[in-house]
């Protein structure tokens, strides 16, 4: 529909918990709910089916009037049962027996029911989600309202350290499968009035919960309007895993590079959140999506942020190197042996040549095999499970790679190139993106085996050119070096001090783009006073000369107590 520019938009309306004793609104081509317990508890075991842990019980409220309420067993936590107990010990008191249907629902969930979280609905397939959802659900004869209560209980695995991100000097918490946990993980680090959580349910058939987090302010308006569009035009039957949601969502469905980040880290996410970026999570996973992200994301940690500037920008430009050097050592290796040996040294080529005698494989082969191996070796090492892995992978490069060279399959020197390349890969902190450059060795690798250093440069140039041709919602994927941005440059080869990082970073075109007052820095770096200097106070208090120090340390009395 066409709009002025001066005309606002209308807003649709968004589906919201309704306050306690509240109805939540019937949304559209929905079935409403009669006023008959007996077409209620018809529709439930219809949809539903016949399941031995879904419970239909009837009773009486009020003495007379008939009511039923309904809960699975495994999902809640027996709140049901006081729900039950409220209800029934209420007896029929004369001065409020009069009351029926609607009056007496809300004076049911207003004065007798003793639960935390409650409210009404109106539409009979809300009613069938909120079951399936772990909610307990009363029906009182007469009222076209159902009572829904939240009672649900799931068994789940303690907070424990991330797997994938570890870090030395940081928190030690990490997301874990139900929503509500990592959403109060998020809450509680971040305690802040513009923090907000919109839900959805996704899936036809998991009707799986998934939370949109942001910051009012801070998050671009229009970013948030397109992850809500993405995410309203999705029609499959599960999402199980955050995985699903992020191959739905990005971009370019044939790039190896990710263009959503993974974590399972709470202060990553809060982090990300407070420079403009919005957080998906979903139920039944322990991993957050971060959108929108650029290629520098995927080599920066949550430690980078807590240490010095001086020793992170080392260790991420170390990394970086690192993440290079696994995409281009085996087949600069190749290219060199193949087609430029007089680029090595003489003594070097000697030493090399010796390596390979007897090998029965050009370069290229033999670099081909120790990669798929070791491929295999750490898919294998990773399904195993962990007291075997170790044995493992101890076994496979010592046992193996020794056996390979002892038997002339292979040289040396190229057992070598595979195992620096394999550590190189393992520096890189995101898996994804590390998974990416492991797949695309492979094609350099065949490329520098046909052209040499030609095949090599050929090969970076097209992984460069995709590279600059991606976007993430909008943001070019090489962001902030090209395009430049001189205040997203201060944290992306080098860390800069926090007090040079004065804006969020342009490419998010955040709201309010301020994240460090000038003044107050400003303040601070002008009123620091050396308090325990001693120098100054032996020369106001006249004891000693300058350089010196005081016979007694500053006890006046002369006495010695210790």
């Amino acid at each position: 529909m066409f709009r002025f520019p001066w005309q606002k938009p209308k807003r649709r309306q968004r589906k919201y918990a309704a306050p306690y004793g509240q109805t939540r609104p019937q949304e559209p081509n929905r079935s409403p709910v009669t006023k008959r317990i007996e077409h209620t508890i018809g529709y439930l075991e219809q949809c539903l089916g016949q399941s031995d842990d879904f419970v239909i019980r009837t009773f009486h409220v009020m003495g007379d009037t008939p009511a039923v309420i309904c809960y699975f067993t495994h999902l809640t936590d027996g709140a049901h049962k006081e729900i039950l107990k409220s209800l029934m010990t209420i007896g029929n008191r004369q001065e409020t027996a009069k009351l029926r249907g609607d009056k007496l629902t809300r004076q049911l969930m207003n004065d007798f029911l003793f639960a935390s979280d409650g409210f009404t609905v109106k539409d009979r397939e809300a009613v069938s989600e909120e079951l399936l959802g772990g909610s307990t659900i009363v029906h009182v004869e007469g009222s076209d309202e159902i009572c829904v209560f939240g009672t649900r209980n799931i068994e789940k695995r303690a907070i424990d350290q991330p797997e994938t991100e570890q870090v030395i000097r940081g928190p030690r918490e990490g997301f874990i499968e139900p929503i509500s946990t990592n959403l109060s993980l998020i809450r509680y680090r971040l305690q802040s009035p513009d923090l907000r959580i919109k839900t959805l349910k996704l899936g036809k058939r998991t009707r799986s919960a998934v939370a949109v987090c942001y910051m009012d302010g801070i998050t671009n308006r229009k970013l948030l309007d397109e992850v809500m569009h993405r995410l309203s035009l999705i029609d499959i039957d599960g999402i199980l895993d955050s995985g699903y949601l992020e191959q739905l969502i990005e971009d370019n469905h044939y790039s190896p590079f990710p263009q959503v980040q993974l974590t399972e880290r709470p202060d990553k996410a809060v982090a990300n959140l407070l420079e403009g970026r919005v957080i998906l999570i979903v139920d039944g996973s322990p991993m957050a999506l971060i959108v929108p992200t650029v290629f520098t994301q995927f080599y920066q940690t949550s430690e980078d942020y807590a240490e010095r500037f001086l020793l992170v920008s080392f260790i991420r430009l170390a990394r970086l190197l690192a993440l290079l050097f696994s995409l281009v050592f085996p087949s600069l290796y190749v290219a060199i042996i193949s087609f430029n040996p007089e680029l090595i040294p003489t003594e070097f080529a000697v030493a090399v040549a010796g390596g390979r005698a007897g090998v029965p494989f050009p370069a290229v082969v033999e670099v081909l095999i120790m990669e798929i191996s070791m491929e295999v070796l750490r898919e294998a090492t990773i399904r195993l499970p962990q007291q075997v892995g170790g044995a493992l992978s101890i076994v496979g490069v010592l046992v193996v790679g020794q056996a390979a060279v002892a038997a002339g399959f292979v040289s040396p020197i190229t057992v070598v190139v595979i195992a620096l390349t394999t550590i190189g890969s393992f520096a890189t902190p995101a898996y994804n993106a590390a998974l990416a450059l492991r797949l695309l060795r492979f094609p350099i690798i065949i490329a520098s085996g046909m052209f040499g250093l030609y095949g090599v440069m050929v090969g970076l140039i097209f992984i460069a050119n995709h590279m600059l041709s991606l976007k993430s919602f909008g943001v070019p994927y090489l962001s902030p070096i090209v395009p430049g941005d001189y205040e997203g440059m201060k944290d992306s080869l080098f860390r800069a001090p926090l007090w040079w990082m004065k804006r969020r970073p342009a490419m998010l075109q955040p709201g309010d783009d301020t994240r460090l007052s000038e003044k107050r820095m400003h303040e601070l770096e002008h009123s620091k006073h050396n308090v325990l200097d001693p120098l100054p106070v032996r020369n106001e208090s006249g004891e000693g000369h300058e350089g010196q120090s005081a016979s007694n340390h500053g006890n006046p009395s002369g006495d010695h107590r210790y």
